[in-house]
């Protein structure tokens, strides 16, 4: 009854921690420099052939041209209008490119950074949990993730958030072996960190934490309770600081706010980034002033059977699209939860091998779930928090097999087999789904199956230290479960699967090339769209752009825009590549209200714009200003593509003809080339 803090925790700590001593002869500092190095090679290699993300790139080069950009994320330099989500993201990039110059591998460079980052810091979190080897384990393994490997060298929100939940999870071990507030404190600030790159998304990792410190931190319950309620308080308040900031700030002074109808930060996290992810299940966003949720790839439509929408979503993370870029290590996992929770249900309740389990299966747990329900479609880029805990699961459960197996427990003994059996068969089975490296899946059964026949070969000896035979058994059968999912990572050093812009490695990237191909025939229909890659390896406008773009500034006279677009795809390429202030309409969606009506006259009858370019598909407020453009405005003759001077009629013959284009002009744009 009179048992101090200290007291509770040592025994745990000899029973549930890591091993005190290596093994004798095992490296584990040139195993963890191998593992970086391979993680860094994966992450970097051909990096100056980077390309430019739709949207994203856009958005930091326009927050390279002043701070209240780069503060707001404004995707056009005028700051009209903002990114579609918080910036936070894009803040290393932007960084990034003010350092190294605006270019595509300038823009990759975080998130190669923040990558090999998580890789160590995954490491030593797994370490803290579960030993040496166990980190060892889990690193080798996220780092040979196809969509790790894929994700950490793309320009996507999802490095940097994965890296903090990362910082927030090895915290809140910390936090839990001592039930210190300072750790603890740390982890809600790296959470909310994590919420300016990735928003809600990133609380979906806080009932994992909170479990882990409120059934383990060696403290009074009351204790437990006031730490988490004040480590909350520095979440909420980090989280919501950007939103808090947006709406402190008059809305004449910051950009509009894209993905919503009302301006607001509020309506653009939770409505249009949150509640339109669920739009399948019947989810409706519009009373939180988000505009109107587009059918999101991968999800369910809503007018579909409860049955066949059911199945869709509980299958939808065990398709091979996503299962080949995450899920090859299912089975180990799922084994490891219920081994290690089952196996150590008599520990004390502060026993820190036992919270280990309950953090990585929460973890696992909640982001299946959500991603099961929510859209994902062609974003493989969202399966890296779900990397996080297979890898520190088949670090961790691998560890507690192995040494299972030594001990020779029969009732325990058979979870090593049953582990690579099912691993093996399952990762077999996805690779068989692609005509990709045929040998593949039986090169994995092999291993396999030649592992496991050294293990029980080693039975024979009687030794109760393990055998070379043992040594060479359970490293064959590690090798088995990681080769296919090594090898489709490894695809990433091959140029033919380049760059697919989703975070995707092996054969799928190529099919995403060939998607966002057909992406460029969207532009003359009202089908959805996602990110997409459009630009491939240009890094400048084509001549014709190049020349349009010359001869608009040129007769731009004193006017704010050098033009306007009905669609910010038209706007785009003269932004990414040429930093030009050209006012995009209706944001990413088409269906923001800005400018309105008399917010675009006003801009007209003030001299602040000039000219407009009509074409693409037309957003909203782009439609309306078509319909008066066309009223008002003269039509400028010998172009392939409609640009209309709205300059009013004193201006136009003060100036001369030559100003409104009437005269022949060298610059030949079709409207492709335009857009």
């Amino acid at each position: 009854m009179g048992a101090t803090t200290s007291e509770l925790i040592r025994p745990v700590q000899r029973t549930g921690g890591p091993p005190p001593a290596r093994r004798k002869g095992f490296d584990a500092r040139l195993a963890w420099w191998a593992i970086m190095l391979a993680a860094t090679v994966l992450f970097t290699w051909d990096i100056q052939h980077s390309t430019y993300h739709s949207f994203y790139s856009e958005t930091a080069r326009s927050m390279t041209e002043s701070w209240k950009g780069f503060l707001f994320g404004s995707f056009d330099p005028a700051n009209t209008i903002t990114i579609d989500k918080l910036p936070g993201f894009l803040w290393p990039q932007a960084l990034s490119t003010r350092v190294f110059g605006f270019h595509p591998w300038a823009l990759t460079l975080p998130q190669v950074v923040e990558g090999v980052l998580a890789v160590a810091v995954l490491h030593r979190a797994v370490r803290r949990w579960a030993g040496e080897s166990a980190g060892l384990l889990a690193a080798g393994a996220f780092t040979l993730t196809p969509a790790v490997a894929g994700m950490f060298r793309t320009e996507v929100e999802d490095p940097a958030f994965t890296l903090c939940v990362l910082l927030a999870a090895n915290a809140t071990l910390r936090a839990a072996r001592e039930a210190r507030l300072r750790p603890l404190l740390m982890a809600g600030l790296w959470v909310g960190l994590g919420f300016q790159a990735k928003m809600l998304e990133a609380w979906a990792v806080l009932p994992a934490l909170g479990l882990l410190y409120l059934l383990s931190a060696p403290a009074p319950l009351r204790r437990r309770l006031i730490h988490l309620v004040t480590a909350a308080a520095v979440c909420i308040a980090a989280s919501a600081s950007w939103m808090v900031l947006v709406a402190l700030t008059p809305a004449q002074d910051r950009p509009f706010i894209d993905g919503t109808t009302d301006d607001s930060a509020f309506s653009q996290v939770v409505g249009y980034n949150f509640l339109n992810r669920f739009a399948g299940l019947g989810i409706s966003a519009k009373s939180t002033g988000s505009v109107a949720a587009t059918i999101m790839a991968g999800a369910a439509p809503a007018h579909s059977g409860a049955d066949g929408r059911s199945a869709a979503l509980w299958a939808k993370m065990f398709g091979p699209s996503l299962a080949s870029q995450v899920g090859w290590l299912y089975p180990v996992a799922a084994l490891s939860v219920v081994c290690g929770l089952v196996w150590l249900r008599g520990r004390h309740r502060t026993d820190p091998l036992r919270a280990g389990f309950l953090l990585w299966g929460g973890w696992l747990t909640t982001y299946f779930l959500v991603f099961s329900a929510g859209a994902v479609g062609a974003h493989t880029y969202y399966m890296g928090v779900v990397a996080v805990p297979l890898a520190a699961l088949f670090g961790g459960g691998i560890v507690q097999f192995w040494r299972a197996w030594q001990r020779g427990d029969r009732t325990r003994s058979w979870a090593l087999p049953t582990a690579v059996v099912s691993t093996v068969a399952w990762s077999a089975f996805i690779a068989t789904r692609y005509s990709f490296l045929p040998w593949l899946a039986p090169a994995s059964i092999v291993a396999g199956t030649g592992g496991l026949l050294l293990l029980a070969l080693s039975r024979t000896t009687g030794r109760r230290a393990p055998s070379r035979i043992a040594v060479l058994g359970i490293g064959a059968v590690i090798v088995g479960m990681l080769l296919p999912s090594a090898a489709w990572a490894s695809t990433v050093l091959d140029p033919k699967y380049g760059h697919s812009g989703m975070g995707a490695a092996g054969p799928v990237s190529t099919w995403h090339h060939h998607r966002h191909d057909r992406a460029r025939t969207r532009a003359t229909t009202h089908e959805p769209y996602t990110h997409t890659v459009r630009y491939g390896y240009r890094t400048a406008l084509t001549r014709e752009q190049q020349r349009f773009l010359a001869f608009m500034k040129a007769h731009q006279g004193h006017a704010t825009f050098v033009f306007a677009t009905t669609s910010w795809r038209s706007a785009s390429p003269y932004i990414l590549f040429a930093g030009a202030k050209v006012l995009p309409m209706g944001g990413f969606t088409g269906a923001a209200p800005t400018p309105t009506n008399a917010e675009f006259r006003n801009l007209i009858a003030t001299g602040r714009l000039r000219y407009v370019v009509l074409g693409g598909v037309p957003t909203a407020p782009g439609r309306a200003a078509a319909h008066w453009v066309h009223g008002h405005c003269t039509r400028v003759p010998h172009q392939t593509f409609r640009v209309y001077d709205c300059a009013p009629a004193s201006a136009t013959s003060s100036e001369g003809t030559s100003v409104t284009l009437r005269s022949p002009v060298s610059v030949r744009v079709s409207q492709e080339n335009l857009s």
